[in-house]
């Protein structure tokens, strides 16, 4: 887990670095794994979750153990197993609260990057379709009737022709997504609607184009690449940005 970068610390919070291929929280199908919970929770003897501010600085025992803060050891929100980048974790209860506060009234603006099939236009615009859990296949989710709201908005940063093949070049673009709500999978199931999937993306880019992708690619092409909160304490604006992860820029370079 060495890979995880602690980008920003402070005494109530931390800013992670994920990189793709590791789950965020533990579950029941994660037992033959390392999440980065577990990194969390071995890096950073307050947790998990028993850490509450008392005074300036001190810190005493919180015996709220069915608390979501002790459950998610003060991860705030998640990333997709293959997503990279930014993944915002509280180091008190009041801070996790905030920032979670922050997410649900929108405050907190996010940043992906994204390559995807296709030539986007118009080059700016906004999605805004509802999303739920597929009733026929449980891991997957779809642009539904009785889903819950979901708006992402967009930018083109470039698009160019990208070598598939020897014999095969396809129009990509490469976006920059500011997501509005938080919805499992939104991003990638928005893009999917949108007709332009994200290069690799093994749920939603359709077998064959995610087959072939995958020979190139073996990771979904999706990013958190910055974050603007206000610091839960302080009030300060707070803004953060990840880099490509090399694999990716590899791909760009291309």
């Amino acid at each position: 887990m060495s890979q995880i970068k602690v980008i920003y610390e402070d005494s109530d919070l931390l800013v992670l670095d994920k990189p793709a291929g590791i789950t965020v929280n533990r579950s029941d199908t994660t037992r033959e794994e390392e999440t980065v919970q577990d990194w969390v929770d071995a890096k950073f003897p307050i947790f998990p979750g028993l850490a509450k501010r008392s005074g300036a600085g001190n810190f005493q025992f919180s015996k709220d153990k069915d608390s979501d803060f002790y459950k998610r050891s003060g991860i705030v929100h998640r990333l997709d197993k293959e997503t990279s980048g930014i993944l915002l974790v509280a180091k008190t209860p009041e801070a996790f609260e905030s920032l979670q506060k922050q997410f649900k009234e929108r405050v907190i603006k996010k940043t992906y990057l994204a390559l995807v099939h296709g030539k986007v236009a118009p080059e700016t615009g906004e999605i805004s379709v509802p999303v739920g859990r597929l009733p026929w296949d449980r891991k997957k989710f779809g642009v539904l009737a009785g889903g819950r709201e979901a708006v992402t908005r967009y930018r083109v940063i470039s698009n160019f022709q990208f070598p598939i093949s020897n014999k095969k070049e396809e129009q990509m673009s490469l976006l920059e997504l500011y997501p509005e709500t938080g919805r499992t999978h939104q991003i990638r199931v928005h893009l999917k609607y949108f007709n332009h999937p994200i290069f690799a993306d093994f749920l939603y880019a359709g077998r064959k184009i995610s087959r072939d992708d995958r020979k190139i690619l073996g990771r979904v092409f999706l990013h958190a690449h910055k974050i603007a909160f206000t610091h839960p304490v302080s009030c300060k604006h707070i803004v953060l940005e990840s880099p490509l992860p090399e694999e990716l820029k590899k791909i760009i370079n291309q």
